[in-house]
Formats: C-alpha cells, sequence, structure tokens
C-alpha cells in the first residue's frame, strides 16, 4: 500500500504534468492542423504513457493510472490527428 501523503504528492505532480497536454490537444483541435507537432516525438511518449499505466496498474498508485490514462487519451487523439492530416 502507498503512503496517503506519498500518493498526494504523485496526484499534484499527475494533475500538473498530464494538463501540460491540454493546450496542445485544444489548440490542435481549434486550428484542425498538426503541422508543427513530433509524430514519432507523440508516438515514443505514447509508448513510454502506457508502460508508465502498466507500471501504475502493478504497484497499484491510483495517481500513476489516473494521470497515465488520461495522458494516453490526449497524446492519442493528437496522434490521430497527425495522422488524418
Amino acid at each position: 500500500m502507498i503512503d496517503p501523503f506519498h500518493e498526494s504528492i504523485g496526484i499534484i505532480a499527475a494533475i500538473l504534468t498530464t494538463s501540460a497536454f491540454i493546450p496542445q490537444v485544444y489548440k490542435i483541435y481549434k486550428e484542425k492542423k498538426a503541422q508543427g507537432v513530433s509524430l514519432t516525438m507523440y508516438l515514443i511518449m505514447f509508448v513510454g504513457v502506457l508502460l508508465w499505466l502498466v507500471y501504475g496498474v502493478l504497484i497499484g498508485s491510483i495517481a500513476i493510472i489516473i494521470a497515465n490514462s488520461v495522458t494516453a487519451i490526449l497524446q492519442l487523439f493528437v496522434i490521430i490527428f497527425k495522422l488524418k492530416n
């Protein structure tokens, strides 16, 4: 079991790092183009986030699970939009 204080630090970190992707996703959605976005970077990050998600499940960290689930969805949106356009 993860200490509640440590988990709360993880939750704060998760909110900050996950929310960092929101402006990029919003900009791509609004402008309907993803020209300046590196597909390679997002593919590598997506795989890394999926691995963090698996790790979070294995250790039972709700902060890691939620943050990486949301981040994976945001990154997948960028990847799909980049591939479509």
